[in-house]
């Protein structure tokens, strides 16, 4: 499981957790798990996506967003690689 700081990156959240199954079966029992805690505390779920695929479960919690993965479906996203990297400096436009 990662977490990573999306504050300053993007506007539609300030934190993102990715983690993965080894099975389809066991990413769609994780974001069971997830949701029902979620539901538990009392927080919201803004939305959920690809649950009936299994591969690769988007949950969006507002300021969280958390992606389950299958295993081959989370390497080749490499989500970690492409969101931990630093922003490059805006460019100065030329006139």
């Amino acid at each position: 499981m990662v977490a990573i700081d999306l504050a300053g990156k993007t506007t539609f959240a300030d934190h993102m957790i990715v983690c993965g199954g080894q099975s389809q079966r066991q990413v769609t029992a994780l974001a069971d798990r997830l949701l029902d805690a979620v539901k538990g505390a009392g927080l919201g779920v803004n939305g959920v996506e690809g649950y009936d695929s299994g591969d690769w479960i988007l949950v969006d919690l507002g300021d969280a967003v958390v992606h389950i993965f299958r295993g081959e479906v989370r390497g080749l996203y490499n989500l970690e690689k492409m969101w931990s990297l630093p922003m490059p400096a805006p460019m100065e436009a030329s006139v």
